[in-house]
């Protein structure tokens, strides 16, 4: 037997959906950094929040992945709502 198949829907309570937020964050970080240490990938991870926090991950580091990310494709000094890599 599978899986059943759960519905997903945005959470309407703003507590729970914070909470489910930084849950589901803290996880995505562990994945992430789990990708990193076993395919020996650099990993970077950005996050927005309905509260118009940033919050970001990276390993080795979140600005040596970007400054990497951005020699490899040109994306220093694009404007706002600009998009490159392969994304």
């Amino acid at each position: 037997m599978g899986r059943m198949k759960l519905e997903i829907k945005k959470i309407e309570d703003n507590a729970r959906q914070q909470m489910n937020f930084t849950k589901r964050r803290q996880g995505l970080y562990k994945k992430a950094g789990k990708l990193a240490t076993k395919c020996g990938a650099q990993v970077v991870v950005i996050t927005f929040s309905n509260t118009c926090n940033v919050l970001a991950y990276g390993q080795p580091a979140v600005n040596i992945v970007l400054r990497r990310y951005e020699a490899a494709t040109g994306a220093a000094g694009r404007g706002p709502g600009s998009e490159g890599g392969d994304g």
